[in-house]
């Protein structure tokens, strides 16, 4: 069953028993934790997705009870999401509650969500380093969601979880949000800079639309009704083109500066994830040589392999682009297996006696995961492990 398919079959079970949920506690159990499921998450295991998680500042409350998160989810001993439950028929807003505290102090975790099983809102601290935001980057709602909204629950995903990418993704949409609306309201109500702009635009035109003369506030607020109509003509035309014709083409237009403080930097670097508590096992670094003895048998390509560790997985690619992945293992002492952007199809021949299972949530082509005892096992799937590496370099 794919990604969508497993958070479709949420949204139906959410929308059959919602009317029946009454309470903070019915909430967790019938809506939240199938979400969290959904997500990749083991549910059963405490360690994982931690209950009432008390953190080492926890203070007492009026009733001498500590404060407490309603969820701490974990991610191979590291706490990477925090989920604060509101009852189902409530608001999922932030009231500077426990959910603020705790992210504030646990600097391992990047995400804040705020939920009623219904509404998922996700926090992050772009404004201000390990300091929860005020505002959600990014909301979900289980009876309400787009194509779009699910590629980026994708990267919440237990097999996916990258701070990184999460901090990435969340910056791109805050800045295109705050970007929308003020070309919204531009567009609506041109300003007196914007008109005075358009006409000094016009004037470098041939054909006979050179304004006469210095363009005076007079000038301005005649021509305002004028470009108000042009505007909506051009729009119009705009929704009635094909924009993906539109889109193909080269532009012209110089790129926006990036701000001095963005995670978008030039050179395409990373932030130090130090504080995210990743360790490099010795395991990881013993498969990634086993995996680039085998690569390096390939008589059709020679792309240098690099590694990459997460939170979540130990990936290799090519090149040292991690958009090149092409293997992600997940060594951990209880389960180990790797995931591959091979199709399960072609895969089971070459897995033989292996168990091979279908990832729902992968990014970029369709992935599956086979499932290993130990790191030897890696020699026994030589053939497939080299298919996998020459399946990507071949797209590069």
């Amino acid at each position: 069953m794919g990604f969508a398919e497993e958070i479709a079959k949420v949204a139906d079970r959410v929308r059959k028993n919602a009317d029946l949920v009454v309470g903070e506690q019915a909430t967790k159990q019938q809506l939240i934790l199938p979400f969290l499921q959904a997500l990749g998450y083991d549910i059963w295991e405490p360690s994982e997705v931690i209950p009432e998680s008390i953190s080492s500042f926890a203070s007492k409350t009026k009733a001498g009870h500590l404060d407490k998160v309603d969820y701490a989810i974990a991610i191979n001993g590291t706490i990477v999401m925090l989920v604060e439950a509101k009852a189902r028929n409530e608001k999922p807003e932030i009231h500077h509650g426990q959910l603020k505290k705790y992210f504030d102090a646990k600097v391992s975790a990047k995400v804040g969500i705020c939920t009623n099983g219904i509404e998922y809102r996700f926090f992050t601290d772009l404004r201000d380093e390990n300091l929860m935001d005020k505002e959600p980057f990014f909301i979900f709602n289980i009876f309400d969601y787009q194509p779009n909204d699910l590629e980026v629950l994708k990267l919440f995903h237990r097999d996916n979880f990258d701070t990184f990418a999460i901090k990435i993704e969340a910056e791109e949409m805050i800045f295109v949000k705050g970007m929308a609306v003020l070309i919204g309201n531009l567009l609506k109500d041109p300003s007196d800079e914007l008109i005075r702009f358009l006409m000094g635009e016009l004037t470098k035109f041939d054909g006979g639309y050179a304004i006469d003369g210095k363009i005076t506030s007079k000038k301005i607020e005649q021509f305002k009704p004028i470009a108000k109509k042009a505007i909506q003509t051009c729009l119009l035309e705009l929704m009635t083109r094909s924009l993906t014709q539109e889109m193909q083409q080269p532009s012209s237009l110089a790129t926006l500066p990036t701000p001095s403080d963005s995670t978008l930097d030039d050179n395409d670097s990373e932030p130090d994830e130090s504080d995210s508590k990743i360790v490099t096992t010795e395991e990881e670094l013993a498969a990634f040589e086993k995996l680039k003895a085998i690569a390096g048998t390939s008589t059709a390509y020679q792309f240098e392999i690099n590694h990459k560790d997460t939170i979540s997985y130990f990936g290799v690619n090519l090149e040292g682009k991690t958009t090149w992945w092409f293997l992600r293992f997940y060594l951990t002492p209880k389960k180990k297996s790797f995931i591959t952007r091979l199709s399960l199809e072609e895969i089971q021949p070459l897995a033989a006696g292996f168990e091979v299972q279908e990832v729902s949530a992968s990014l970029g082509d369709a992935a599956s995961r086979v499932v290993i005892s130990d790191i030897s096992d890696l020699d026994k799937l030589e053939p497939l492990l080299l298919k996998c590496y020459e399946n990507e370099a071949a797209k590069h």
